[in-house]
Parts: C-alpha cells; structure tokens; sequence
C-alpha cells in the first residue's frame, strides 16, 4: 500500500551482546539519523524482565541515534517522566496496559516526547482508532510481546492494512520475527517504521540488512524506482 511516510529501519537492542551495549548500538546506529528500539519489560504485563530507565540513560550519552522506547509494562504511567529525564524521544504504551488512553497521550506529550500505541497480536486493532489523530506511532506487535527471536505473523498485516487504509500519515511500526526474507511483505502491506533485532545483529554486514530493509519499504511503501532506492554499499 503506497504512501508518503519515510521509513525506519529500527535494530531491536535486545538481541545484541548486552555486554557492550553501547558498542552494539553505535555498530549498527553510528549516526543521529539512525533509530534504535529499546524494549522495556516489566514480568509482569509480559513474562520477561529487560531494563529501566536507568539503563536508557546511562545509554544516553553514548548513542546520537534517536531513542524508540517500548513499555510491555504494566503502568505505563508511572514510567513516563523517569523515560524523558533518561533521553527516550518516542514513548510508546500498549492499549492493554492502561484504562486511560487520552490521559497518558497527554502525559507524554507534556514531556516532551513522541507518543505511540501498541497492541498485541490478540487485540483487534481497531482499539487504535479512537487515538491515531493525537499520536505519531501505531505499533503492530507481529509476535507476542516479551521474548525476542520468535516466528513473525503474517496474518497481523491484515491490521497493518487496515491502520494504513485509515491513516496514511501516521507512521505504523511493526516489531517480531521481521528480516530481509519477509520484509516485502511488511512494506506492501503499509509499515514504514521496521524493528529487527536477530536479523541485524546477527547479520554478517548489519547495515547493508537495514538497507535491503529501507529499500522494500521505498520500493513497495513509497512506490520508488529501483534507480531511486538508497543505493547498497559496493
């Protein structure tokens, strides 16, 4: 589904060497025009714990990437100041976890962060729609939130169709199993903003994956030329 929103390939941090986290981000994300994906968990709205804020500021003066911060928590509220104190530029809940959808959009945008909303692969997306006006992400959870290196679901970009049909200038995110070998699928269906955390971080040239990645989203979201695509390192 063509559309005129710029894409975003996004490397997942949970599937790099935790042990050099910041070594990680800058090998795949060197530059402040690169993005990367900071999952949040709680063990309690998924059963896995990852990092806090804590660890995302200590990040913080050693990446220029822009921070995607995704809270598979269970009050996401209570998190949004300790997440812009700590850098996070997109704070993005899920529908699940609050009873007070409008209220935390304005929460976060009063930090002074960008603001989008995920759902699970069991929650019909049209829970979104009441919300796509007042925030910049929808996040389509293509495996189910918690654990990383999962089979993608391609019966969710049925959703991703449906977000795109309905709102061709919001940026729609999809998260899990995502790679180069269903990567078209993704773009033609209407997502632009791409995570992939095993794909790249275990790919031999991790930033020529995220290329091949962009290009679909340009070819088969922007309806580019191939002659137009950003070029693939020689």
């Amino acid at each position: 589904m063509v559309h005129g929103r710029a894409p975003a390939i996004l490397p997942s941090l949970l599937a790099c060497d935790l042990a050099n986290l910041a070594a990680e981000s800058n090998r795949v994300c060197p530059s402040k025009d690169d993005y990367v994906h900071l999952d949040v968990m709680d063990g309690h709205f998924v059963p896995n714990l990852t990092w806090g804020a804590p660890v995302v500021k200590c990040l913080r003066p050693h990446s220029p990437a822009f921070f995607d911060v995704h809270l598979m928590v269970s009050k996401p509220e209570q998190w949004v100041q300790d997440m812009a104190d700590a850098g996070a530029q997109m704070f993005t809940f899920h529908i699940e976890a609050t009873t007070d959808a409008p209220a935390l959009i304005k929460q976060i945008k009063a930090a002074n962060m960008k603001c989008g909303i995920a759902v699970k692969p069991g929650t019909a997306v049209d829970t979104l729609f009441p919300y796509t006006a007042d925030i910049d992400l929808a996040l389509v959870m293509t495996v189910e939130p918690g654990f990383g290196g999962q089979k993608f679901m391609g019966d969710m970009m049925a959703k991703v169709e449906a977000l795109r049909a309905r709102c061709p200038e919001l940026d729609i995110q999809v998260d899990g199993g995502i790679g180069p070998d269903n990567i078209d699928v993704v773009a033609k269906a209407g997502a632009n903003w791409i995570v992939a955390g095993s794909s790249v971080f275990k790919a031999a040239d991790p930033r020529n994956c995220m290329t091949l990645m962009k290009r679909s989203v340009e070819k088969h979201g922007n309806g580019k030329a191939d002659a137009d695509l950003t070029p693939l390192k020689e």
